[in-house]
């Protein structure tokens, strides 16, 4: 399954670039995150709480950093498995010069699942990762706002990082 898309953020490559390699960073802006532990210079072990509806559950995988060309692009790759199946992917993000000296992340990618989780559909998978990777970005977002203002990182949390992510869409969209 292909899932690919892209969001703005206000801030410069270099800082957005910063943030996503940092390992304190992406554990409080992945969706589910339990943990994220370094196990090398380009991987992390990761655990996750994640699924769709009565499809969920914990996953316990690694991310690898396959590429990385500062500040404008990184490759990962995933594996992951559960109780309810498992998951394997390869993608990349593209940091594009965005207007007013933002950024544009560009992102596309391709995965594979099975087990239970393989039973949901592909399209209700595609829709809870496009979701699940907005989340992510409106979470990125704040903490690159904290860090250019230098106040401490913003509180992290499903809910909060859910409506971050509704807010930006609607703002998108009435642009």
């Amino acid at each position: 399954m292909r899932i690919e898309g892209s969001y703005d953020l206000p801030q410069e490559r270099e800082r957005i670039f910063a943030l996503l390699v940092d390992e304190e960073v992406l554990r409080r802006c992945v969706p589910g995150c339990e943990k994220l532990v370094r196990e090398g210079a380009d991987r992390f072990a990761a655990t996750l709480q994640a699924g769709l509806g009565p499809v969920s559950g914990r996953y316990e995988g690694t991310v690898t950093i396959s590429e990385r060309e500062p500040p404008g692009k990184l490759a990962l790759a995933i594996e992951g498995t559960g109780k309810l199946g498992w998951l394997k992917g390869k993608g990349v993000l593209r940091l594009d010069e965005g207007g007013s000296g933002g950024t544009r992340v560009v992102y596309r990618g391709d995965v594979q699942v099975g087990g239970s989780i393989a039973g949901v559909g592909q399209r209700m998978i595609q829709g809870a990762a496009l979701a699940m990777a907005g989340q992510f970005f409106a979470a990125l977002q704040a903490e690159a706002k904290a860090a250019a203002e230098a106040r401490p990182p913003p509180r992290q949390g499903l809910l909060r990082n859910l409506l971050r992510w509704i807010a930006a869409s609607l703002r998108r969209w009435w642009r």
